[in-house]
C-alpha cells in the first residue's frame, strides 16, 4: 500500500499542478494511491481561488483526493462569517487581513482589491459578494484529520498525551512547540505541514511536508509506504532526509 501527500499550498496553483503531475507519473509506475493535501490551500500566494477550484473540481470528477483544513483556511472562513471574531489560535494583535498572514492576497484572487488598506466592513461586504458560496462551504467542511495505513494526516500536529478523539481542531490546525519537540511515538506516523522548513523531513515519529512554498520554496509531494517516505522529483523518488541528531533532543 502506498499513499501520497502534498504540503502547504498557500495559493500557488502552478506548484500544485506540478505536484499532481509528479504524483501521476509515480502512479503510472507503481499503481494508484490516495492523495492527501495537508491544508493551507489559501493565503500569501496569488492563486488561492484557482487552488480551491482545482481541488473542488478534482474531487467532483472522482479523484481519490483528501483535502484537510489548515489554519489559514479556517481564518478565511472565520473572516467571511464574522470579521470581528478572534481566531483562537492567532495572536490577539493580528487579524487575517494583516499582510503577514496573506489574507489580502487571497481576497485579491477573488477580485477584492486593497483589502489591507480599506475599512474592514467594506472589505467584508466585498468579500461576501465575491467569494462563491460553494467555496465557503467547501473550506468550512474540510476535515481536520485523516487516518490511512500507518499514517495520521493533520495540518499542524497533535497535542501529546491526548487521545485522537479528544484532540481539538484548534490544536490540529495551529499547534507547534509542544508537538514539534516530542520525540516519542504518537502511535501512527503523523504527517503534517504548518511549520515552514527548508525541505520535507522525516523525524521518525512524524513527517513535516511544509517546505516553504509560501515563501518561495518548493511544494513537496511525497509517497509513503508503511512508515517510509520518499520525495517525488522529476528524476524519480528520493528518500526523505532525517533531521540532524540535535533536533531529536527535547529542551
Amino acid at each position: 500500500m502506498h499513499i501520497y501527500a502534498i504540503g502547504d499550498i498557500h495559493g500557488h496553483i502552478g506548484l500544485l499542478k506540478a505536484a499532481h503531475d509528479l504524483i501521476a507519473d509515480d502512479m503510472a509506475r507503481h499503481g494508484k494511491g490516495q492523495v492527501v493535501h495537508v491544508g493551507d490551500l489559501v493565503d500569501r500566494g496569488p492563486d488561492s481561488r484557482d487552488v480551491v477550484d482545482h481541488l473542488m473540481q478534482g474531487q467532483a470528477r472522482g479523484e481519490d483526493w483528501v483535502v484537510l483544513k489548515g489554519n489559514h483556511d479556517r481564518m478565511f472562513t472565520r473572516f467571511l462569517n464574522d470579521p470581528g471574531e478572534q481566531e483562537p489560535g492567532l495572536r490577539a494583535d493580528l487579524g487575517w487581513l494583516h499582510p503577514k498572514l496573506g489574507g489580502p492576497a487571497t481576497l485579491a484572487s477573488y477580485g477584492v482589491a486593497k483589502a489591507a488598506d480599506r475599512p474592514i466592513p467594506k472589505v467584508h461586504a466585498d468579500a461576501i459578494a465575491a467569494v462563491p458560496q460553494a467555496h465557503r462551504d467547501y473550506l468550512a467542511t474540510r476535515p481536520s484529520m485523516h487516518q490511512a495505513g500507518d499514517c495520521l494526516f493533520v495540518h499542524a500536529g497533535l497535542r501529546p498525551g491526548v487521545p485522537l478523539d479528544q484532540q481539538t481542531e484548534t490544536d490540529l490546525v495551529w499547534i507547534r512547540d509542544i508537538f514539534l519537540i516530542e520525540v516519542e511515538s504518537f502511535g501512527p506516523l503523523v504527517v503534517h505541514g504548518h511549520t515552514a522548513i527548508d525541505q520535507a523531513t522525516h523525524y521518525g515519529n512524524r513527517i513535516n511536508l511544509d517546505s516553504s512554498a509560501a515563501y518561495g520554496g518548493p511544494l513537496s509531494a511525497v509517497v509513503i509506504e508503511g512508515r517510509e517516505a520518499a520525495l517525488l522529483t522529476p528524476q524519480g523518488r528520493k528518500k526523505l532526509p532525517g533531521p540532524p541528531p540535535m533536533l531529536f533532543q527535547k529542551g
